[in-house]
């Protein structure tokens, strides 16, 4: 097989990244942008030992499954993934991605239910758009994929509508007042990034921006929140490094308040910038009820709560739990957490800034004794401290959260090895039109 050969296929399944598969020559072949059942001329572009990829030359049949793109920058942009596709093949395919996760890496042969997002479009309570200057005009979207090239555009169908219409009211601005723009290749400018959250019945701004003075600032403001009053927070975040990290370290809020008020499972939150809450609010609290259903708890149990973060699980499983504790490496969201313990007037969580590992390590000198541990970890999954200590802890239950499915089948291997053994597991689409799934799964000790 060689670059730039023509096969006819069929697409029978997808990768892990949402790329359709074929077999061509006994080879597996990954084709970008494809649906299950399509049969199309494949030109192959790149060719490995073992596998290849290929590009759609020409579609003969398409699949039942296939749909027009409602939106107008889909491929280029490298946000949304399955705007080819109807929800339901979506959905099928991130119930295959957990299921197949589990067989392959854990060994574990199990169906999940799979539960949809009630919002497709429009779901994001969270924006980070890029700016860019593009023919002289200061302009926002997002990146093309695998680039740092921003593809301008009006609306994106994810994110909130007042969210583009926030930074489309920014980006004016700059353009109006001729002010900098950051530029990541010279390394010079000052605005680099627009972010945006939505709370309860508010809206945070945040301008990521390289320095502390920043030009018609005053002007800025009282025109912004004139034009958008639900904003109840602007802040400068301040980001004057070499990376492609989004945000800063320094916050200095310029209008309003420090925090976003948001909402959780019955429970007012305040959000600091730099904090994490989940962007799909109503499906995060679907995962939660789900993790409070898995933890089985009656009012007598002990529980911890690792990676808590502002302390969204960890105040929703207080509810039904003697004492809880929630540990989070971050120290702003810790402190978040322990004013929404006491805004929400919950008094038996406790709440302490360290490494997941250490902090489970710290109870363990301590001495206590715990019934259920719940984990919301990362995409690298838990490290091998963190495991450690659960074992050593000896939990009745664990409840694993997870926004990736092989390495959180990677740890429930490890655990079902060390005396545990899966008993439920449930998959949630947070993230439609991307090829991401979050999993709830629940492991007893034998």
């Amino acid at each position: 097989m060689e670059k730039n050969q023509i096969y006819k296929g069929e697409i029978t399944g997808y990768s892990a990244e949402g790329f359709g598969i074929c077999r061509i020559e006994n080879m597996v072949c990954f084709v970008k942008g494809s649906v299950r059942k399509d049969v199309c001329l494949i030109r192959i572009v790149k060719v490995l030992k073992n596998v290849c990829y290929g590009i759609i030359e020409e579609l003969l049949v398409p699949s039942p499954s296939r749909t027009a793109s409602l939106c107008p920058h889909f491929p280029k942009c490298g946000g949304c993934d399955f705007h080819h596709m109807t929800y339901d093949e979506e959905l099928w395919f991130k119930k295959e991605k957990v299921e197949s996760a589990l067989k392959r890496i854990a060994g574990i042969d199990y169906e999940v239910p799979m539960a949809g997002s009630k919002q497709v479009s429009h779901y994001r309570n969270k924006a980070q758009y890029p700016v860019a200057v593009k023919n002289d005009k200061v302009t926002t979207g997002f990146y093309r994929a695998r680039s740092h090239d921003v593809i301008p555009m009006e609306n994106c169908l994810l994110q909130k509508e007042k969210s583009n219409e926030i930074a489309h009211f920014v980006c004016d601005f700059w353009q109006k007042n001729g002010l900098s723009v950051y530029d990541e290749i010279a390394h010079k400018g000052v605005l680099r990034h627009i972010y945006i959250r939505t709370g309860k019945d508010e809206m945070q701004l945040v301008l990521v921006v390289t320095q502390k003075e920043v030009k018609k600032l005053k002007a800025f403001i009282a025109e912004v929140t004139s034009e958008f009053p639900m904003l109840s927070s602007i802040v400068l975040n301040i980001h004057p490094d070499k990376t492609n990290a989004v945000l800063g370290k320094t916050n200095i809020t310029v209008y309003g308040k420090d925090t976003l008020t948001g909402e959780m499972c019955g429970n007012i939150f305040e959000i600091s910038p730099s904090a994490f809450f989940q962007i799909n609010k109503e499906q995060a609290e679907t995962i939660y009820d789900q993790a409070l259903e898995y933890a089985q708890l009656d009012g007598t149990q002990t529980v911890l709560d690792l990676y808590c973060g502002i302390g969204t699980i960890t105040l929703h499983l207080a509810k039904k739990a003697k004492k809880i504790y929630g540990i989070e490496i971050v120290p702003e969201a810790i402190e978040n957490a322990k004013l929404n313990a006491q805004r929400n007037g919950i008094e038996n969580a406790e709440f302490f800034c360290a490494d997941a590992g250490k902090g489970a390590n710290m109870l363990i000198k301590k001495g206590v004794k715990l019934d259920v541990i719940c984990v919301d970890p990362p995409r690298k999954g838990m490290d091998e401290n963190t495991i450690n200590a659960i074992l050593t802890l000896a939990p009745e239950k664990v409840v694993y959260v997870s926004c990736d499915c092989s390495t959180m089948a990677r740890d429930v291997k490890i655990l079902s090895e060390n005396g545990y053994k899966l008993k439920k597991a449930s998959a949630f689409d947070m993230f439609p039109r991307t090829s991401h799934v979050e999993s709830c799964v629940m492991l007893e000790r034998e």
